[in-house]
């Protein structure tokens, strides 16, 4: 086992080859230990350098909404009139805090994509 700090993008492309070579590997072997801790390096570079944001409130709603099915009117029935949803798909207005609520309660969106700014 020869595991470094991952410093550099060479040192990242380097851990994440070594990875899916022993990635199968039995958890109690030295190559499961080696895995574990090299998948460690690995989300530690990660998280430092290719950070994931929150979504946009509105992709978020508009994604559940596909997810789920749904439609404007079924959407309107959670936050409101349908003219309210055009209006705050097409970011006219403003998520209201009733409204980020509501969408919290019913699509299950968490309240941190909901009151991200937009």
């Amino acid at each position: 086992m020869n595991i470094k700090v991952i410093k550099t993008e060479d040192d990242y492309r380097q851990a994440l080859e070594r990875l899916e070579v022993i990635f199968d590997t039995p958890i109690n072997s030295p190559e499961g230990d080696e895995a574990e801790i090299l998948s460690i390096l690995i989300e530690k570079y990660e998280d430092e350098h290719y950070p994931i944001g929150l979504p946009d409130p509105i992709e978020a709603i508009k994604f559940r909404m596909e997810q789920m099915d749904m439609s404007k009117s079924d959407l309107a029935e959670i936050i409101g009139y349908k003219s309210r949803v055009s209006e705050i798909l097409s970011r006219k207005r403003k998520l209201t805090l009733q409204m980020i609520r509501k969408l919290h309660d019913e699509l299950k969106i968490p309240y941190d994509t909901l009151i991200a700014d937009y």
